[in-house]
């Protein structure tokens, strides 16, 4: 549903800024399209307006070479058929008369194709001054289009054309495209809101539940009094996990007030609230490792042994990892890191160390009664140890 949303609001942004100028693109575009642009018309108009415009003189002057090829007598033609008699009769007697012979047969038989395709050229024309004021309106009509879009050829006029049909045609097609858009998103929310409601009541019916296991724990922990009022409500909006707002209000004492878990509890209670979360979630959830980094914080004494507790039944089924500053907590481990940090050539590393049984004893030991290790304070680490 995100990505069809996003599509859609990709194309409303487009269809935005379309629309704006659809109606001029529409109008160049129909501008161009009703002049019925061609790829090589303008160099043929051009030279087809020089002959209309200059057809007098182009009469003139090709009825003379006409008259100077073909006038009786004195005519070109009449003058190199002459030629051509003469050298005809004396072609036999050298092999060099044999060739001018040929060379001037074939000047003449030019010359007489060259007269024919003047009388042709002169017969074809005529003036016309409606045709030439066509011409000349079409060549104004190309030439401003050119001018008028920056280029100086009727191909870049068309390819401007055609980029205008395909943006036009496009803002035209955006109102089909959303609202296809528009009913596959209805569709998919037809399906969600029936997964919604589905997970919504599996979760109604597993609240009550996780209130009552946390209350449980928490008493363990210490906080006998701790009460929890919580509730799904179904909203309006699509999220990762469902349609719903989880409101969780914590009250700690006996007829106390209900409130913001975040904004009531204290940083001890929030401590212990959250292991407890983790430790019935982590029943339901096929977790391989968890990391308490400082659960502990605002805890001591008995509620300590109590949290620690609590994470080693959760290693019965898990990988646990706790960082702590409290013996009770870190006697319960397994295994035993220390971090620590040490100068290096101008650098601080930070380094990590697996303890043998002997430094396990003797860090918690330092941890029970800081770095002047006493013999009670060894013999408590011990005992934590073998417990």
């Amino acid at each position: 549903m995100k990505q069809k949303e996003k599509e859609v609001a990709t194309l409303r942004q487009n269809q935005e800024e379309f629309t704006k100028e659809f109606e001029y693109n529409s109008f160049l575009y129909k501008e161009l399209e009703e002049a019925k642009l061609k790829t090589e018309e303008l160099q043929e108009l051009e030279e087809l307006y020089e002959t209309l415009n200059n057809i007098e003189e182009i009469q003139e002057r090709l009825s003379g070479a006409v008259s100077l090829l073909n006038t009786e007598e004195v005519g070109i033609s009449d003058q190199l058929h002459t030629v051509k008699s003469n050298v005809s009769r004396i072609a036999s007697f050298s092999k060099a008369l044999k060739e001018l012979e040929a060379r001037i047969e074939s000047v003449y038989i030019e010359l007489d194709d060259i007269g024919g395709t003047l009388h042709t050229e002169l017969e074809s024309l005529e003036a016309d001054p409606g045709k030439l004021q066509e011409v000349s309106q079409r060549l104004e009509l190309l030439n401003t289009l050119q001018a008028k879009h920056g280029v100086s050829s009727i191909a870049a006029l068309i390819a401007i054309r055609d980029e205008l049909e395909e943006k036009v045609q496009k803002t035209a097609s955006l109102t089909t495209d959303i609202e296809s858009l528009d009913q596959e998103i209805e569709k998919i929310k037809t399906k969600l809101d029936k997964v919604a409601l589905l997970i919504h009541g599996k979760r109604k019916k597993a609240l009550p539940k996780l209130v009552k296991e946390l209350e449980t724990i928490l008493s363990d922990l210490g906080m006998a009094n701790a009460t929890f009022k919580a509730a799904v409500t179904m909203e309006e909006a699509y999220l990762a996990n469902g349609k719903e707002v989880l409101e969780f209000l914590f009250s700690a004492n006996k007829g106390g007030n209900y409130g913001l878990l975040k904004k009531v509890a204290s940083g001890g209670e929030l401590s212990r609230i959250m292991i407890a979360i983790k430790a019935i979630l982590s029943r339901y959830t096929q977790l391989p490792t968890i990391i308490f980094d400082e659960i502990d914080t605002g805890v001591s004494g008995e509620v300590a042994h109590k949290m620690a507790d609590l994470m080693k039944a959760m290693s019965e089924n898990l990988q646990v990892f706790s960082i702590t500053h409290l013996p009770q907590i870190a006697a319960k481990g397994a295994h035993h890191y220390k971090v620590f940090k040490e100068d290096s050539k101008n650098t601080t590393v930070t380094q990590l160390k697996l303890l043998s049984k002997e430094e396990r004893v003797k860090e918690i030991a330092e941890m029970i009664g800081g770095k002047d290790i006493s013999e009670a304070a060894l013999s408590h680490a011990a005992s934590l140890l073998d417990h």
